[in-house]
């Protein structure tokens, strides 16, 4: 197997393609201006990663799947994540844009405490951000500000504004994200349609009773879909993340059972999977304002 290359510095990227490093934490980076290139690399990423590929200039390989991305798409990476480029031209000079920046950059700041907020970089390959020709124009000005700050002479403002920048840059693409969402409102519709089927069928067998309440993961997994996406996409759908749907479901199953049915409170529990009847009937309570023995007297009366 190739070896794996940890990159874990801005510099040594930079030192790959032949770019010049204005900070050790941070670069703006112009693949047009590279002096070297590599045709095949295996990537360990240490350093948040973010990519314009204004050209589809390599094949890149996330696990085991190929990024779907195109012409004018945004691709994220963060610490933790490996993946494998390899190009598909042979020039030097690749119409590429980007920024990396070290977790160390954001010690201290607002950034660093909300950074796990911008889900995009745990997308999965088939998730990139596609941009319009007036996102892209966005994406570029905020990139040239920050290129511009880096050759700035530093200063006691300096460390605030490139990462006031990078925050902005990040939170357009949260917005550029949720349009995307809502452009591909008919497919997502479809991807919940396909998520409440997966949910009955989860609960009308004994999979929930064998395995547990089931996870948001699980289902992510079988729609082919991050977590994360899906969470974003199913919270912009419908207002709920899907752990709030899945528990209203359990709750729902649970109010049918202790109805339509003279099983036991601890029977009911075990068979929509909780482990200790204490837990669902702490649920209920929290959910319905009374316990399932109380609602199941009500409902007899």
């Amino acid at each position: 197997m190739d070896k794996v290359l940890n990159l874990d510095s801005v510099d040594l990227y930079n030192k790959l393609y032949g770019l010049e490093t204005l900070h050790p934490l941070v670069s703006v980076i112009d693949l047009n201006k590279a002096t070297r290139y590599m045709y095949y690399t295996h990537w360990n990423y240490g350093v948040y990663a973010l990519y314009l590929k204004l050209e589809k200039v390599c094949e890149i390989k996330y696990g085991r799947q190929i990024y779907d991305y195109q012409d004018g798409t945004v691709v994220c990476f963060s610490p933790g994540q490996s993946i494998e480029t390899t190009l598909t031209t042979d020039r030097m000079q690749m119409n590429v844009l980007g920024i990396l920046f070290h977790p160390d950059l954001l010690r201290g700041t607002q950034l660093g405490k909300t950074i796990k907020k911008y889900t995009f970089f745990s997308y999965e390959v088939n998730e990139a951000l596609h941009l319009s020709e007036e996102e892209r124009s966005v994406v570029i000005d905020v990139l040239k500000i920050i290129r511009m700050e880096l050759e700035h002479a530093i200063d006691k403002h300096s460390k605030t504004l490139i990462v006031n920048n990078i925050e902005l840059l990040l939170n357009y693409c949260m917005r550029f994200y949720e349009r995307q969402f809502a452009t591909r409102s008919k497919a997502n519709r479809d991807v919940l349609t396909r998520f409440e089927n997966l949910l009955e069928e989860y609960f009308e067998g004994t999979l929930a009773e064998n395995n547990g309440l089931p996870t948001v993961k699980y289902f992510a997994d079988k729609l082919c879909l991050s977590s994360n996406y899906f969470g974003d996409m199913f919270k912009k759908e419908t207002g709920k993340t899907p752990q709030e749907y899945i528990q209203a479901k359990v709750i729902d199953l649970a109010k049918e059972r202790i109805s339509d049915t003279e099983n036991s409170v601890s029977q009911i529990a075990y068979s929509l999977g909780f482990q200790y009847p204490q837990h669902f009937c702490r649920l209920f309570k929290k959910r319905v304002g009374c316990t399932p023995g109380d609602y199941r007297m009500q409902y007899n009366l």
